[in-house]
């Protein structure tokens, strides 16, 4: 007679959080670079998305809205899964992928038993923000370098340009690479 193998403790469990609301727990350790879960839930245009949250407080910042590209947005607060609860962070243990417009959450360090997940939602700014819109998206993640806020950090004012020195102009200049919008507020 054969043995059945115990079955495998799942990944992680969704409870209480101490960041806000509901979070998602390691239930046992989930090594670096490994897929946790997928971002699911009904896909929509984002003037279909707007539409369904027209209604909502704008002091609101709370949605389970997923900017997949500039045509789709993936709206977990219909048909979603477990994955609409991982938490911001500023010091975060995960970040999103997207692999053929499907949006996942990997670990980007080993994650201890017990530790709450985590991504940075790097919410955009918009020309049109109301002036609390800090306020509206304030992170409460506790990170020793807390930036105060989901949103990306404000772009500094260019101040106008020395002139540049020998050395610096013959230095190479890196781009910086681009962020992706990854969760919509409307």
């Amino acid at each position: 007679m054969r043995k059945r193998p115990a079955p495998k403790t799942p990944l992680f469990e969704v409870r209480h959080s101490r960041i806000h609301g509901y979070g998602v727990f390691a239930l046992r350790r989930i090594r670096r670079g490994t897929t946790i879960v997928e971002y699911l839930g009904d896909r929509v245009s984002h003037e279909e998305a707007d539409a369904r949250y027209a209604d909502k407080d704008p002091v609101d910042g709370h949605t389970f809205l997923f900017t997949v590209d500039a045509k789709t947005v993936i709206d977990a607060g219909v048909n979603g899964n477990e994955a609409r609860f991982v938490n911001h962070g500023c010091d975060p243990n995960c970040q999103t992928v997207d692999i053929g417009k499907r949006i996942f959450i990997e670990a980007i360090r080993t994650i201890r038993p017990g530790e709450e997940l985590a991504y940075d939602y790097r919410i955009g700014r918009d020309a049109d923000d109301p002036a609390d819109v800090d306020t509206i998206f304030a992170c409460r993640c506790g990170a020793a370098r807390c930036r105060g806020s989901m949103l990306v950090r404000r772009r500094k004012k260019k101040s106008p340009r020395k002139a540049a020195s020998p050395r610096r102009a013959t230095s190479p200049r890196r781009a910086a690479s681009p962020r992706k919008l990854v969760r919509r507020r409307r």
